[in-house]
């Protein structure tokens, strides 16, 4: 044993809180619940990111993009606005409302924006989800100071630097009421604690938070780069959000091939495989090698209608899965949720590389043996 030598961790690689919380028939409830939960995992992050993604807080817009933004200073809010009002019609503006909250330091200026596109400047042959994305790419590239966090209809991303509930509080957000809450602290292991580089990372209704690290960001950025995908955060994180918009909005996969994608199994465990299944494991992995997800992961990735969960083929970050009723919950560890819902008996830990999809009016899917079931959930279930 070595004495007088301070030995200090600077790092924690297994660091990182991800907690979701979902009704599936829509039915909304406040913020209290998921900063309780997340609060609970406080060992894992550090004070340095937490965040929310939050879907059903804005039902007067609904139809509306909303576009939450991060300004350096008022110039860049200026000409923000003024790209805005040449491409959209804007329905609203506001200030983002926030507090004082102990933890919470120098925050940029936050404001949000309640969008439909000018159909003068929307070409009718373009998607306008397309058209939207190439509009936050703009803004986040081509203007200096300002940052898109958050795209999409009927939801929004709060974010910020300080500890999650600590960011909980300083947005209000047991003032908001939605049917799908996802929450993150953040333990930034390579790169810094920022505003900007918090989870989740957005784009239009996609959600990501994500514990783990991503050796593969650089070929993962090069290829999504090709489809107009601009990464500004050098993160791992964000590579994700815009890897599954690709995935599933513009080419149309499957939630479980959109997973078999990002956590493809091995070569020589795609050769042992029945020749159907080896076949389309085979295509995709042609088709989407540079989208591989090297590294360990676990991720909640949302949208307006789904609350999915999932990890890397080997489970090297933990992810852990519950049903009570019409609640659906997607934690790093159980205890947050029987923190906030004492009467939870079904928990099951998903296997790895299977995607847990929680749906909107429909009974939790629990993929198994690879395929894709409606399973009704039992205390013990394992998927």
């Amino acid at each position: 044993m070595l004495r007088g030598v301070n030995f200090r961790d600077d790092k924690d690689f297994s660091g990182c809180s991800i907690f979701g919380m979902m009704n599936v028939r829509g039915e909304k409830f406040n913020g209290e619940p998921v900063i309780t939960a997340i609060a609970n995992m406080k060992e894992r992050s550090n004070g340095l990111g937490g965040g929310y993604a939050v879907y059903g807080i804005y039902p007067q817009y609904s139809e509306l993009y909303c576009f939450h933004m991060m300004y350096d200073d008022q110039k860049a809010r200026e000409e923000t606005e003024e790209f805005l009002k040449g491409v959209f019609e804007m329905e609203g503006a506001e200030v983002i409302p926030t507090r004082s909250c102990e933890g919470v330091d120098d925050p940029p200026l936050l404001w949000r924006y309640f969008l439909q596109p000018r159909e003068s400047v929307a070409c009718e042959e373009e998607d306008i989800d397309d058209f939207v994305v190439r509009a936050v790419m703009h803004i986040n590239v081509g203007i200096e100071g300002a940052f898109v966090f958050s795209s999409g209809k009927n939801m929004g991303v709060f974010k910020g630097v300080g500890f999650p509930e600590d960011i909980g509080r300083f947005y209000r957000l047991e003032e908001y009421e939605g049917y799908i809450w996802v929450a993150h602290g953040r333990f930034p292991t390579n790169t810094q604690g920022w505003w900007g580089g918090a989870h989740p990372f957005n784009i239009l209704d996609w959600s990501v938070v994500h514990n783990g690290e991503i050796s593969s960001y650089g070929i993962n950025r090069r290829y999504l780069e090709m489809f107009g995908y601009i990464c500004t955060l050098h993160t791992d994180t964000e590579v994700i959000a815009y890897a599954v918009d690709l995935l599933v909005r513009r080419h149309g996969l499957s939630i479980e091939d959109m997973a078999r994608v990002l956590a493809a199994p091995l070569w020589t465990e795609i050769d042992r495989m029945p020749a159907r299944e080896r076949e389309l494991h085979t295509a995709l992995r042609q088709t989407y090698g540079s989208l591989l997800l090297n590294g360990p992961f676990s991720v909640i990735i949302s949208n307006r209608s789904q609350m999915i969960g999932l990890t890397d083929r080997i489970r090297l970050r933990p992810l852990v899965a519950g049903r009570n009723g019409d609640f659906m919950y997607i934690s790093s560890e159980e205890a947050p949720m029987h923190l906030v819902d004492d009467t939870l008996r079904d928990t099951w830990i998903p296997q790895g590389g299977v995607p847990i999809v929680a749906e909107m009016e429909e009974t939790v899917e629990v993929p198994e043996a690879e395929e894709a079931k409606v399973l009704p959930l039992r205390h013990g279930d394992t998927a």
